[in-house]
């Protein structure tokens, strides 16, 4: 299904693209080898149009149009091949505990509009992948749709064409990838404003989700400090949004000083490394300083380069050339590959739930620098923190704990 704007060219001609493709078709015993890739940059599009004005949010995965889109049927009782990382790619790439934490804990991802196959795809997906079925008695692997004020119903208005079912089939499958054992809630806001996106978020934190994955933004604004009070300010919550896909440049509500803001990395299967994967800052993330929010009182010991919040915090895969398999039927054909800072930020979202309840009274954007140890450094130079990436991607959950 056609989408609006092409992602700049320059934002795919990026630093280390060419090596990716050239080292993704290598394999090894425990099948977790990226499908090959061309050796050209694919061509790229976005799921959701660019904000059309201030306090309009966009959805900020990116899908790879290059790559063939299959319906489950194709494969018959198979895994998808050729559609990106599933689940055990994810979470052998980040040292997860994702078979055995999580239990009974809510990870609510926030989006506009409804997707209403939203939970058949979702099991489609987890069959694919062998993950248990929904377990009504727990809440295991199951999926809850809200309005943004809480309530099942109504539901808002169907997506249709903007691209923001897309956007909810790719949160709710790595939230699902990364944590097979959370209760996923789905809070669907009747259109992509801040204000009702940000109702959203008070009504998960409200129906006791601990974790927020917001894969969304807009361009900052002078009004933003209160937005922060109103929407994102929720401590003892881990609140995760996607920062960005243009580049140089910052995006609320991942500018806020409570939330954690994730970049993107390029990720590729490497053999031959100690870790079995080699990752590097993907050059298309959105980062910098804030024009408005003031610098966190963790950040202040880390030469971040701002006078003020600066982003991103911490990082994971988000390059389109090194997408992840999403399943959607709504919108487009089944398996597709997708990109975009809206793949790392419910994955890191997820990551906090499997590290565990937060403390009260504290901002779990705080965590990866009260203990940067526990991440993956993938700075270029001597310096821990770099902007894209923040203090880097999760390895293991101890940088996720407070």
């Amino acid at each position: 299904m056609a989408r609006t704007a092409l992602v700049a060219a320059a934002a795919l001609a990026l630093a280390g693209n060419s090596a990716a493709a050239a080292t993704a078709a290598q394999s090894d015993a425990a099948g977790l080898t990226h499908p090959t890739r061309a050796a050209a940059a694919p061509d790229v599009r976005r799921a959701c149009a660019r904000p059309s004005h201030p306090g309009t949010m966009a959805c900020m995965a990116l899908i790879r149009a290059s790559v063939r889109q299959h319906s489950q049927a194709f494969f018959g009782h198979r895994a998808p091949t050729g559609d990106g990382y599933g689940p055990a790619n994810l979470q052998n790439a980040y040292k997860l505990p994702s078979l055995t934490a999580g239990a009974g804990q809510t990870v609510a991802v926030i989006d506009a509009y409804d997707d209403p196959t939203a939970a058949s795809d979702l099991a489609a997906y987890r069959k694919a992948w062998g993950q248990p079925a929904c377990d009504s008695s727990t809440s295991a692997g199951c999926l809850t749709k809200v309005n943004q004020n809480g309530k099942t119903s109504p539901l808002p208005a169907a997506a249709g064409t903007t691209g923001w079912a897309t956007e909810e089939s790719l949160d709710v499958d790595m939230v699902s990838a990364i944590c097979p054992n959370c209760h996923i809630l789905l809070v669907e806001a009747k259109s992509a404003s801040t204000p009702n996106l940000g109702t959203g978020v008070n009504s998960a934190v409200s129906l006791g989700a601990g974790f927020i994955a917001n894969s969304y933004g807009g361009s900052e604004t002078s009004g933003e400090l209160s937005y922060d009070k109103s929407y994102y300010q929720h401590a003892g919550v881990a609140v995760v949004a996607s920062g960005g896909d243009s580049g140089s440049a910052d995006s609320y509500p991942a500018a806020s000083q409570y939330v954690t803001s994730a970049g993107g990395t390029t990720l590729t299967k490497a053999a031959s490394t100690p870790r079995g994967w080699t990752e590097t800052p993907w050059g298309g993330t959105g980062s910098g300083c804030s024009a408005y929010e003031p610098q966190p009182s963790w950040q202040k010991g880390f030469d971040t380069g701002c006078g003020k919040r600066a982003d991103n915090d911490v990082a994971a895969d988000a390059d389109p050339t090194t997408g992840v398999a999403v399943y959607d039927t709504y919108d487009q054909s089944g398996w597709l590959e997708l990109g975009g800072t809206s793949v790392s930020c419910p994955i890191i979202t997820a990551v906090y739930a499997l590290a565990g309840t937060p403390a009260a009274g504290t901002y779990p954007a705080s965590y990866p620098y009260l203990n940067p140890a526990g991440l993956f450094d993938l700075s270029p130079g001597s310096n821990p923190y770099y902007a894209p990436v923040g203090l880097g991607s999760p390895d293991g959950t101890s940088s996720f704990t407070g």
